[in-house]
């Protein structure tokens, strides 16, 4: 790994530290300053020529802030002459603006996307985006990882008698699917829909929880309304408890009370894709740095990364179909 080098902006350097940990590699200084008139500059500390860098940043709060950081570090390694530019982003926020569903309505998602290839970025390597789709904003290469068999290790070993996979929405089943199969366990998801932001209306529970303990999957928590909104009506369809578990754990706003003090709840799992919050030792973070320190190492080698997903998740790396001539003898 001589040849990589990894930087990072101030959203989440402890991360980065991890992951150059298990490459064997120093996380290199960046230098970014503000100037009088609010412009940021970034000044990459290390030399950039002909090597393979990669560019540790999630987009969260304050995310504009981050993701200028982000596009100055890009530009700077695209200006330095580095051979390959990957913008390493645990979290994209702005994969949450994917659809137009009001009249002139920005699709940030795609926006911020061009900007990031416009920068200089060669690839992209994320984790848990919003939706699927998103994936076909980006004109460059993109890894996307997901964290459901490193969320699936912390219940593994532990009493899953009468428990069941929860999705928030009919949205995110396909993922709590393949969750469930991975626990052997049966599934249920929530009718949700979104009033706004912050508010959502669960109208009912789509399969059978009654006296079962739920393991409530999202990809993402922001305000905890959706969870609020969820226990109450688990808690009417006769579930015992819940325990909550995401990829994403921004838990912005009053999130970490709603949820630290819900009676209903017994346990909040999340990874280290973004900071976590403080003033909340109870909760359980399972880090994801080994499998972004693993595809960072088979881009550079050139090696396969849906690999990563064999036994994990097949819906993201599925097996390639064989042409009639390929079983002809040569």
């Amino acid at each position: 790994m001589n040849d990589v080098v990894v930087f990072s902006g101030s959203a989440h350097p402890a991360l980065a530290d991890r992951i150059c940990g298990h490459l064997g590699v120093s996380r290199s200084p960046v230098d970014i300053k503000r100037f009088s008139n609010d412009c940021l500059q970034a000044q990459l500390l290390a030399n950039c020529r002909q090597r393979d860098v990669y560019i540790v940043q999630p987009l969260v709060p304050p995310t504009q802030e981050h993701l200028m950081e982000l596009l100055l570090m890009i530009d700077a390694a695209r200006g330095a002459s580095a051979a390959q530019i990957t913008a390493v982003m645990p979290h994209y926020a702005y994969a949450r603006s994917d659809k137009k569903d009001a009249s002139r309505i920005s699709l940030g998602g795609r926006l911020v996307a061009d900007m990031i290839s416009t920068a200089g970025a060669h690839r992209v390597l994320t984790m848990a985006l919003h939706a699927p789709q998103v994936h076909g904003f980006f004109s460059t290469p993109v890894d996307h990882l997901t964290a459901i068999g490193v969320l699936a290790d912390h219940y593994r070993g532990t009493d899953l008698t009468d428990c069941i996979v929860v999705s928030p929405d009919l949205g995110n089943a396909k993922v709590a699917t393949q969750f469930a199969r991975l626990l052997g366990l049966p599934v249920a998801a929530g009718a949700k829909q979104r009033i706004s932001d912050d508010r959502v209306v669960i109208d009912s529970i789509v399969g059978d929880v009654a006296g079962r303990r739920a393991i409530v999957l999202d990809d993402e928590i922001a305000t905890g309304g959706s969870m609020l909104e969820l226990m109450d009506r688990l808690k009417d369809a006769g579930t015992t408890e819940a325990s909550i578990v995401c990829t994403h754990g921004l838990f912005a706003g009053k999130a970490v009370e709603r949820l630290r003090d819900h009676p209903f709840v017994t346990e909040v799992v999340t990874t280290d894709t973004v900071p976590p919050p403080p003033g909340w030792p109870e909760l359980t973070v399972r880090s994801v740095s080994a499998l972004f320190a693993e595809a960072i190492s088979r881009i550079h080698h050139g090696r396969s990364v849906s690999s990563l997903f064999e036994g994990v998740d097949p819906t993201h790396a599925p097996p390639q179909a064989r042409l009639p001539f390929d079983d002809t003898p040569s």
